[in-house]
């Protein structure tokens, strides 16, 4: 469907039925105004020959200039015909003042005036009143419908200049590369385009950004999962050079293992990946926060007595909230697993769920080296790690808790741990 189209249909269709209606109107009221000057001209006529005395009257009709279709009747007082101006069967007489006669087919307006001593009648055909009226009417319409078309052409003109900015911002976009995400240009742009070229520049932004962050993941990705694969072929070279029962158990160990950690770094990875800004999170449901970290610390727990690190769960109340169950399930999973994993053996991670108010609270405590304070904004970046660190992680476990907490509109905070030494972590959410 063409806007142009469509304005220009309506707008000439409307211009033409108004055209045609004030044509109309123009037509019938120019020939009632004719019609009404032809009376006035017959009342005019008759009345200059009652100011003459009768024996003048014949005298004074030639001086009048009418034509050979106007008929003069005198009727003297006594009822007879004193003087016809035309040859023929004279007008019946008729009452004073306008009427129609009709006369061997033909329709004619008479004026009749009565005097003390005459009686005068001046009449003109019908037809010709009607074609003198048609004529005139026509007169004055024939230049109001000539200008119809120009009016039309100025229409096209005026339509094809206002829809002009669409078209420039149509051909800008088409011109470019498919990579060129740069906005579109916004100046002298009318009022009602403007918006449009504002949204469709805000979208090319986010889709800027969107890429970007594609290609810092996608980059970040292949540093981060070249050091497990090159462990992994040194642990597959190692089993191929083994001599010995023992030997060979070892190399399988360690290649296990190193399969567990590129494994955990891929499935991190995906989670991250499925939840970027622009990826939709699942119809929102109501998550009981209480079961979910319960839920969480079961999964774990093998992990932990492995470790010998002892997972408690503290302070479980009744925490209800409107979010995804599967993005916030690996929220609570990334941090109770990385508090598990950066808290030493005899340590002790603490699990909280309850509500505060309007919110609904998460906190996951451990007893482990803590986060300096220089550090905790830093931390929440992707494949980010503390210097030093010799702990197990791809880094990423903060920065997919803090991109859940914000997807679903929490607050995400670091602090020391109540006994001092650790680290607490804090998710604020509203509650259903």
């Amino acid at each position: 469907m063409s806007i142009r189209r469509k304005l220009l249909v309506a707008l000439l269709a409307a211009l033409v039925v108004t055209g045609l209606a004030a044509s109309g109107a123009t037509w019938f009221e120019v020939r009632r105004q004719a019609n009404q000057l032809f009376d006035y001209h017959l009342e005019q006529m008759a009345l200059s020959l009652a100011d003459q005395p009768l024996a003048a009257s014949a005298a004074l009709v030639p001086q009048l200039g009418l034509g050979q279709d106007y008929v003069v009747q005198v009727w003297d007082s006594g009822g007879g015909l004193a003087y016809l101006s035309k040859s023929g069967a004279p007008l019946p007489p008729a009452t004073s003042g306008f009427d129609n006669v009709a006369l061997d087919g033909e329709d004619w307006r008479v004026f009749t005036l009565e005097g003390p001593d005459r009686t005068i009648q001046v009449a003109a055909p019908a037809s010709l009143r009607s074609g003198q009226a048609s004529a005139m009417a026509l007169r004055i319409l024939v230049p109001i419908l000539a200008t119809i078309p120009l009016y039309g052409l100025i229409i096209w003109l005026i339509v094809g200049e206002g829809l002009r900015p669409l078209s420039e911002i149509a051909r800008a976009i088409r011109r470019r590369q498919p990579a060129s995400l740069e906005p579109l240009p916004q100046a002298k742009l009318p009022e009602e385009v403007a918006p449009l070229v504002s949204e469709l520049n805000a979208l090319l932004e986010r889709l800027r950004e969107a890429l970007a962050r594609q290609k810092r993941f996608t980059a970040d990705a292949a540093h981060e999962l070249r050091s497990p694969l090159t462990a992994l072929q040194v642990q597959l070279d190692m089993l191929a050079r083994a001599r010995t029962p023992d030997d060979t158990r070892d190399a399988l160990g360690a290649l296990r293992a190193g399969m567990k950690r590129a494994s955990r770094l891929v499935e991190q990875m995906l989670t991250m990946a499925r939840l970027e800004p622009e990826a939709p999170l699942a119809q929102p449901s109501s998550v009981a926060l209480d079961t979910l970290a319960a839920q969480v610390a079961g999964e774990l727990e093998p992990l932990a007595e492995a470790r010998r690190i002892a997972l408690r769960l503290e302070r479980l109340e009744s925490a209800a909230l409107q979010g995804d169950a599967a993005a916030l399930h690996a929220l609570v999973r990334n941090l109770v697993d990385n508090a598990i994993r950066y808290t030493p053996a005899g340590g002790v991670v603490r699990l909280a769920a309850f509500t505060d108010g309007e919110h609904a609270m998460l906190q996951v405590e451990d007893t482990g080296p803590g986060i300096p304070p220089e550090e905790r904004t830093r931390v929440f970046d992707r494949f980010y790690r503390l210097p030093g660190s010799s702990a197990e992680g791809s880094g990423l476990g903060l920065a997919i808790a803090r991109q859940v907490a914000e997807a679903h509109g929490a607050e995400i905070s670091l602090d020391d741990a109540s006994g001092g030494q650790g680290l607490r972590v804090t998710v604020r959410f509203r509650r259903a």
